[in-house]
């Protein structure tokens, strides 16, 4: 069984306080035009008119070379975690990049692939049978942009 899991809630409520990303900078403050805007934290849309913090976010412990950074959205207003075992409503595009990740954070080799939204969590479960992989992420098809992790249950 698999979980889908949030930027944890400590990471998120310092950003919405205005605390640096991970490049340094206070995130940005926009206003949500609706329907592209995926919070990383309640893993729903930012609805439309809705206050929207646009910044960089590395979701690893420590920078390595195989710790990725990129954009992402949250809710500029705090809002509660999402997660749990159900495909987050976030997951709204046609496909997605799954990867495995080792307990060391780097991407274990042959892991990753374009899979489609609705076999996500399959993806998921079978790479959990291989014993290097700790943690998998989803990730945008089109930008590699991180939308979630997902964990053992």
């Amino acid at each position: 069984m698999i979980r889908f899991t949030p930027i944890p809630t400590e990471i998120v409520r310092a950003y919405q306080a205005g605390g640096p990303d991970a490049n340094g900078q206070a995130p940005e403050r926009h206003v949500s035009q609706g329907g592209g805007n995926p919070c990383r934290h309640c893993l729903r849309m930012v609805p439309e008119g809705a206050g929207l913090l646009v910044l960089a976010h590395r979701p690893f412990p420590a920078p390595q070379p195989y710790a990725e950074l990129g954009p992402i959205f949250l809710c500029a207003a705090p809002c509660e975690p999402g997660g749990g075992t159900d495909l987050p409503a976030i997951l709204a595009s046609p496909e997605y990049i799954v990867r495995g990740y080792g307990a060391d954070d780097r991407i274990v080799y042959g892991t990753g692939a374009v899979t489609p939204t609705g076999q996500i969590t399959a993806r998921a479960a079978d790479l959990f049978t291989d014993a290097r992989v700790a943690y998998v992420h989803v990730r945008s098809a089109r930008n590699n942009c991180f939308q979630c992790r997902i964990d053992k249950a």
